[in-house]
């Protein structure tokens, strides 16, 4: 199973979470089925498995590939750092929703859309854990 979120780097909180799929589906594929709509200028930091997703009036950043045969130049390099400094928060935020075992173990429960009310709740306990980390 496979959901795409969106993080907020300031707070680290989930701000957004797809429906679940079937994890051979394309990560890209999900957000355009999806349609989620940004505000205008927003900044979207993504991997490697969006690549052609650029949605409208969004500055978007993923890193780039080393070309065959070739190296990245030194700018190249330093955009790919910064890159992956962020992309480590975001990072973070997925390890503290994959706590909740139910989320990253084998969900053998065939309910229908119970997959997708799982991982709602391990967003939300997530982002009850950070807020509370902070706030106190």
């Amino acid at each position: 199973m496979k959901n795409n979120l969106i993080v907020d780097l300031e707070e680290c909180l989930v701000r957004y979470l797809s429906q679940t799929f079937a994890g051979r589906m394309h990560d890209k594929r999900i957000c355009d089925e999806e349609g989620y709509v940004f505000p205008p200028g927003c900044v979207l930091f993504k991997d490697t498995g969006f690549q052609g997703f650029e949605p409208d009036n969004v500055l978007t950043y993923q890193p780039k590939k080393k070309p065959r045969k070739h190296e990245l130049s030194a700018q190249e390099k330093a955009e790919n750092t910064m890159i992956s400094r962020i992309r480590i928060l975001i990072e973070h935020v997925l390890a503290g929703v994959k706590r909740c075992r139910i989320v990253h173990d084998v969900l053998r429960n065939t309910k229908a859309h119970f997959d997708d009310l799982v991982m709602e709740i391990a967003c939300d306990l997530h982002n009850f854990r950070t807020r509370l980390r902070y706030n106190m």
